[in-house]
């Protein structure tokens, strides 16, 4: 968050903004207290975000790598934004790269074009980012920008970049925006509140692998179909000709934005012994629109899921920003208008705000802009694996950053000595069911009964939505943590799945999770009942250890053969005797006290009677080893069980502001 008014120069030199695109890129600086797009070294005021290695080792970047992807289509590299944040890997002439390296290469020129504009060496940047990359690709993005040889003061989400681009915060009245932003590779909603300086999100949602890419597959799909219908020739395998022909379909969608029609037209792309091949046809904005309405169809969910978390419907949408290329076609426009019932603001290219809100968010870093305050949420929830492979969240979707929790967590064996604490995102119920970000081990754990040793465990999400984690054992003060960077183990699928996924799977996680509950409450009960025979000795009659013997025994046995109905029935019974016997014990005491000196006392003038159940508020059942955290603090078992779920007793603490 930025504080109002503050922001000390990082290097004394130029910070520039940069909308690094799936499938354009741009840089702008501020320049006498404006934001100004600087041109690349073609003269354009943004380049292709495209990669090519030639023949003879030559490496282009932007507009000289699109121009010969036709002739070289194995060594051109395209879209790799939508990798950032995977293992994936291309190789060219048996050398890896990694999605890092190249987005490292387009920023390296993006570099070197504001360098010849500024004439000075620039170091430092404000890299925008999709409002709905998680934390893997975040810090993907920040590697790339440290091997381009850029220190990466500020990840800022491209839709909150585009908010302040339109000037939003000249605005006096207190409103709640919407920001759309459909780029070549990405969509992102968020819904966001300003007035008087300040920005703040209410909610995001989107999905990494929808935007105009997607358009270009589909109109590529038909005119290949159509191809191959006309002339019984199958090009799956003419990397050349495929090539030519997504080339000429985002031709002609860009075409389509301002023409009712198009002609596609393709001169000899195909070769054969009777001689070549060529293609021309007609393309209506019509027949556009059909073949690209499946794709605009998942922008609708993405917009409701956003409202539904920021509590709002779309009446209480007062402006709608429209950011990215493909907000230029009329479709996209048309349908954005007619979900909030409301005419997008038109005041900024689409194609240009990101970079520029950049260059603005760079400014507040150096001092050159103030009475800005921006405040950003993380988009999906955080979170560790606790016993049983449940997810116990930590810091829920949409929180604001930077922001730090901490939680108390226990062992879930006798003499413990280490925990794993494994670091997750996502948004099912389930451990296994959400993405990895890392795992480490605290060690050296006293020996002691389970749920004795509290581990403390601490998120702290930085400005960046970068999260660092730490554990430490309260017993003895040992301490360990990382920084989440980005795995190598990730899957591949995008953030929105995994969203659809928890509703869809929302029944079944439920039932799963109810089920290693009642199994670790079961393993409780049945310790619990062996300790208070053992504490309590010769206070229990020979019946009553008797009746706790056989409920434990009965207990175990459902466990051992899973038998969930068997468990949840004889748990509840092994309570009721346990409950009933410290009721008795406690009675026995109280009546034996009243009876005592002290009991006499208490006739005279103060309370007497039994006393509390164990657990009830102000006792503390001195039996049986409580788990108790600091200060109210909830604890779990780590390694792990959840015994509280209460999440207003977290600490919460934010940072800067």
């Amino acid at each position: 968050m930025a504080k109002k008014g503050k922001g000390a120069p990082r290097s004394g030199g130029k910070v520039i903004g940069i909308d690094l695109g799936t499938t354009n890129s741009e840089v702008a600086i501020m320049e006498g207290g404006k934001p100004v797009v600087i041109p690349s070294a073609e003269g354009s005021r943004y380049f292709p975000s495209v990669v090519a290695f030639t023949k003879d080792g030559e490496r282009l970047i932007g507009e000289a790598a699109k121009r010969q992807a036709i002739t070289n289509p194995e060594r051109t590299i395209m879209e790799i934004k939508r990798k950032m944040g995977t293992d994936y890997k291309i190789t060219i002439e048996d050398k890896d790269y990694t999605p890092q390296e190249i987005s490292a290469m387009i920023l390296s020129k993006l570099k070197a074009d504001a360098e010849a504009y500024l004439g000075q060496t620039v170091t430092e940047a404000v890299i925008s980012v999709p409002a709905y990359f998680n934390n893997n690709q975040r810090t993907a993005t920040k590697d790339a920008g440290l091997i381009a040889g850029l220190k990466v003061e500020r990840i800022i989400n491209e839709p909150t970049a585009a908010a302040m681009a339109y000037g939003l915060d000249k605005d006096v009245e207190d409103q709640t925006i919407v920001v759309l932003d459909l780029g070549g590779g990405t969509f992102d909603v968020t819904i966001m509140g300003f007035g008087e300086g300040a920005f703040e999100v209410e909610a995001t949602a989107g999905d990494t692998q929808l935007g105009g890419s997607d358009m270009d597959r589909a109109i590529s799909k038909w005119i290949l179909e159509h191809f191959e219908k006309e002339h019984d020739i199958a090009l799956s395998d003419n990397k050349e000709a495929l090539q030519r022909i997504r080339d000429a379909a985002e031709k002609a969608k860009m075409e389509l934005t301002s023409t009712l029609q198009t002609t596609i037209n393709l001169p000899f792309l195909h070769h054969d012994g009777n001689g070549p091949k060529h293609l021309e046809l007609t393309l209506t904005r019509a027949k556009m629109e059909e073949l690209i309405e499946p794709i605009l169809k998942r922008l609708d969910p993405c917009i409701k899921t956003a409202l539904k978390d920021a509590k709002m419907t779309k009446d209480d949408i007062h402006r709608v920003i429209l950011v990215g290329g493909p907000t230029r076609m009329p479709c996209v426009r048309e349908r954005f208008k007619k979900f909030f019932d409301k005419e997008p603001e038109r005041g900024v290219d689409p194609m240009e705000c990101v970079a520029i809100g950049a260059a603005i968010q760079a400014g507040v870093l150096t001092g050159e802009v103030k009475d800005i305050v921006l405040i950003d949420v993380t988009p999906l929830t955080l979170g560790v694996e606790t016993k049983g492979g449940i997810f116990n969240p930590m810091v829920d979707r949409n929180s604001a950053i930077p922001c730090k929790r901490k939680q108390v967590y226990t062992t879930a064996g006798d003499s413990q000595t280490m925990v794993t604490i494994h670091v997750l995102q996502g948004e099912r119920k389930m451990a296994d069911d959400n993405v990895s970000l890392g795992m480490f081990n605290l060690t050296g754990i006293p020996p002691a009964p389970m749920g004795i040793p509290q581990i403390e465990v601490e998120f702290n999400i930085d400005r960046n939505g970068i999260l660092n984690v730490k554990a430490r054992d309260l017993g003895t003060g040992k301490e360990t943590g990382l920084t989440i960077t980005a795995s190598t183990k990730l899957p591949k699928s995008d953030i929105e799945r995994m969203v659809e996924e928890a509703k869809k799977h929302a029944d079944k996680d439920k039932k799963a999770h109810e089920t290693v509950e009642a199994k670790n409450n079961a393993e409780h009960l049945t310790y619990a009942a062996t300790q208070l025979i053992k504490d309590l000795g010769d206070k229990l009659t020979k019946d009553q250890k008797e009746e706790l013997t056989k409920g434990s025994e009965k207990l175990q046995a459902a466990l051992d053969e899973e038998d969930m109905e068997a468990i949840k029935k004889e748990s509840e019974s092994l309570t009721k005797i346990m409950n009933a016997i410290s009721t008795q014990i406690y009675q026995q005491a109280a009546s034996a006290y009243a009876k005592s000196e002290g009991g006499q006392r208490a006739k005279e003038g103060h309370r007497t009677g039994p006393s509390p159940e164990p657990g009830a508020e102000g006792e503390e059942d001195e039996e049986r080893p409580r788990k108790k955290g600091r200060k109210g603090e909830k604890v779990v078992d780590a390694d792990y069980e959840v015994v509280d779920d209460d999440k207003d007793k977290k600490e919460e603490e934010d940072e800067d502001k």
